[in-house]
């Protein structure tokens, strides 16, 4: 006997289906739905005519005749009779009389009572609750009716439950079913049974209980084990679980994610929200068949729903940058800003949080990302737009030097490549013409120089910048990305660039038009993070009047009203 949900049908009138045992991901910006979600498929399967505000329909498949149904209450209740003439059977969370327990099954109307032997939410309350003392009940009569008792009935459980506990906290996770009406869980190094004793024996007893107990560490211990309790031991076939990573670090979010979802094969169907990027990384991990990320995002009374399926997550993992940067805490924001660099993103981060600062606003839910380089630009934004993330990048000048990869990039946020590549064609033909400040010879002669006058151990790293910066005059885009904008030669070629960069802010491409990030602070020397590092330490973000363009530049890039404008709204 089982139940499973189908599908579901959103407030955007999305349709998203469902296998068995699939484990979905809810993820998104704060507010968006998530945890709401989970309640509403919780409360849409027992009553179908309900129609909540993030999802309006919910289908369910059950699995089985009346007869396994049955034998399920058999094998996970005890049966109790009164004056009616069929049994009442009690179990982990329900109770419920044999002929409603039948007339539900056979009926359309949805699970009602019988929501609470398929399905289970679990809420942050409930997870801690499950780490406290099992009451100690007579097993073999009576009704299971906390996780811990599905531990006290099956040696393998606990201990295969104690080396999950022991992988996030280096500790064992101990049952003591001698503790008199309770049944607590202790943690520490597991006591071994002296010669002649077992865990009956009054000294192993002794032993255990000088370990501390469970119900008195804290809330991170207690959420873990508690998640970990109910997906290892639930009877429910759909287990809905909001944070799960609550309370916890994030090398043990990590861990319960792969655990989680190693355990799921048990023919469990997993809907989990989350707001961690660790969490997800477990799940990712374990490279599951089985998962979905589906991400929620709201949009006034409407909540807008992107699929990542498990061909794409694929893709998605298979990259290094993508498994191991923190690229994945871009789905819980409704904007990300992609740059080149750490150093980019710092300056214009420090320059975006300055302005809320300065308006007294409250700080949108951006975040800024850097993916080491224009060429790692295309994959991230194709990874992100699938799942309906809003995303602007900034890139220096430069970009504008190859097809590869700025047609990619256009391509790839939305726009059309064959729309600018003529007039792009203009503007690369024209900057190439202008001859470059030194010729080979000269570069050369320069660079033997430095070489001839160079006489220390340690090449000296003045001598470096000094070769780095003759270099860069070599071409003529390494002195276009110097001066930007300016650098263009009057006419065709400049009309040509105002053309294409008004087409590329449209689609969320925003080019530095100095040149590079330097290009907004002059009075300051240096390149990349010494520069950052003077420019944070010594201007003033929100008033220097030097840093006026940036700021209106970021402002530009934030889409600065629109977020001024929801940021009071909300």
């Amino acid at each position: 006997m089982e139940v499973w949900i189908k599908n579901l049908i959103f407030s955007d009138n999305s349709e998203v289906a469902f296998q068995k045992n699939d484990i979905t991901i809810i993820v998104g910006p704060n507010n968006s739905g998530k945890s709401t979600a989970l309640k509403e498929i919780d409360y849409l399967s027992r009553n179908p005519m309900f129609s909540g505000n993030v999802i309006k329909k919910l289908t369910y498949i059950k699995e089985g005749t009346e007869e396994s149904l049955l034998d399920f209450l058999e094998r996970n209740s005890k049966k109790y009779y009164s004056s009616n003439p069929l049994p009442t059977y009690t179990g982990f969370g329900f109770s419920i009389y044999e002929n409603t327990a039948k007339n539900l099954w056979n009926s359309d109307n949805g699970l009602g009572e019988l929501g609470n032997i398929t399905t289970k939410i679990l809420t942050t309350e409930a997870r801690l609750t499950a780490a406290n003392p099992a009451p100690n009940i007579a097993i073999t009569r009576e009704p299971l009716t906390h996780p811990i008792h599905y531990l006290q009935i099956d040696d393998n459980i606990e201990l295969e439950f104690s080396n999950y506990f022991k992988k996030a906290f280096g500790k064992d996770l101990v049952l003591n079913r001698n503790a008199g009406n309770e049944v607590p869980l202790h943690i520490g190094n597991r006591p071994i049974p002296k010669e002649g004793e077992d865990r009956v024996s009054l000294n192993y007893i002794k032993e255990l209980e000088l370990l501390p107990k469970l119900q008195e560490q804290g809330d991170g211990m207690r959420s873990f084990v508690g998640v970990l309790l109910n997906t290892l031991t639930s009877i429910h076939s759909i287990l809905l679980i909001d944070e799960p990573e609550a309370f916890l670090h994030p090398p043990q979010a990590r861990l319960l994610g792969k655990m989680i979802t190693q355990d799921s094969q048990r023919h469990k169907q997993l809907f989990l929200s989350t707001h961690s990027s660790d969490f997800l990384r477990g799940v990712l991990d374990t490279n599951s068949k089985n998962v979905k990320i589906l991400r929620i995002q709201r949009n006034d009374n409407l909540n807008q729903i992107s699929l990542l399926n498990n061909e794409d997550l694929k893709e998605f993992m298979q990259d290094p940058l993508l498994r191991h940067s923190n690229i994945l805490d871009g789905l819980f924001h409704s904007k990300v800003i992609i740059c080149e660099s750490d150093s980019d993103c710092r300056f214009y981060s420090s320059i975006f949080n300055s302005i809320y600062d300065d308006a007294q606003l409250t700080i949108p839910d951006v975040m800024f990302i850097h993916c080491g380089g224009k060429h790692r630009i295309p994959l991230i934004i194709k990874a992100l737009k699938k799942l309906n993330v809003d995303i602007s990048v900034i890139t220096d000048f430069d970009v504008l030097n190859n097809i590869n990869p700025l047609q990619i990039i256009v391509n790839n946020l939305g726009g059309d490549w064959n729309s600018v590549s003529s007039r792009w064609q203009v503007l690369k033909s024209r900057i190439e013409q202008i001859k470059p400040e030194l010729e080979t010879k000269h570069v050369k002669q320069k660079i033997y120089e430095i070489l001839e006058t160079t006489h220390e151990v340690v090449f000296p790293q003045r001598n470096v910048i000094e070769i780095n910066n003759i270099l860069r005059n070599t071409s003529a885009w390494s002195l276009a990305k110097k001066s930007g904008k300016s650098f263009i030669p009057a006419g065709d070629a400049f009309g040509a660039f105002n053309e294409i960069n008004e087409y590329f802010k449209n689609i969320g491409l925003y080019i530095v038009e100095g040149g590079e990030l330097e290009s907004f602070v002059r009075s300051i020397g240096n390149h990349g993070p010494k520069w950052v590092n003077e420019v944070l330490s010594s201007k003033d973000l929100s008033n220097d009047p030097e840093l006026e363009i940036a700021r209106e530049f970021v402002k530009k890039v934030v889409n600065f009203n629109r977020y001024t404008k929801t940021s009071k709204t909300r």
